[in-house]
């Protein structure tokens, strides 16, 4: 039991930090970057908003509530970091992440759905004919959000030491990132079979 329990979990962290699919990775930096130590709270209902929302999507596509064509799906992910990334680089250093929960709690909320979306496919797999899907969902969504705060404590980390260390302005920090990240996501976009490729 604790076997299972274990491997569940681990899915969950290893779905996050799969190097091959690093769009949730560029997610999480672009959620993170406008923060600091001090903001931990926000960013860590933030990271649990995104983890309800990916989490709600596969339930529904565990019971079969919903399908998807997972093409589009392939397509909205990489649109969703690109949102939060131009977010970053209009609002930087004009304190936007500090108001209230509003749009961007939602808006995490909404990409969290559709990045669990495009894992359901391969999460219907994983579950077969088991039948404690709802208990497998749950240690799954453990996974992801234990992976998910790993990557959000790295990029706190980081934007201390360049902040405090290497005296970046906080403003050209998000800037920069926000930026490469949007380098980064712009091929995903073109590549996806939207596209008709």
């Amino acid at each position: 039991m604790l076997e299972n329990f274990w491997f569940n979990v681990q899915y969950g962290i290893n779905h996050v930090l799969d190097i091959n699919a690093y769009d949730h990775v560029l997610f999480l930096i672009v959620l993170t970057v406008p923060y600091l130590f001090k903001d931990w709270k926000r960013v860590l209902l933030l990271v649990s908003m995104f983890t309800l929302g990916h989490t709600l999507s596969l339930i529904l596509a565990a019971y079969g509530a919903i399908s998807v064509n997972a093409h589009v799906v392939e397509f909205l992910i990489p649109i969703t970091i690109m949102v939060v990334a131009l977010f970053n680089v209009f609002t930087s250093g004009k304190g936007a992440q500090k108001e209230k929960v509003g749009i961007l709690f939602l808006s995490t909320l909404f990409f969290g759905l559709i990045h669990g979306l495009g894992f359901a496919r391969e999460f219907y797999m994983l579950l077969g004919d088991s039948d404690n899907k709802f208990v497998l969902l749950l240690e799954f969504a453990l996974g992801i959000e234990i992976a998910q705060i790993i990557i959000v404590f790295i990029v706190l980390f980081l934007s201390y030491v360049v902040q405090t260390i290497f005296r970046f302005s906080k403003r050209d920090w998000i800037m920069v990132i926000s930026a490469v990240v949007v380098g980064l996501v712009i091929p995903m976009i073109l590549n996806s079979d939207v596209f008709g490729r």
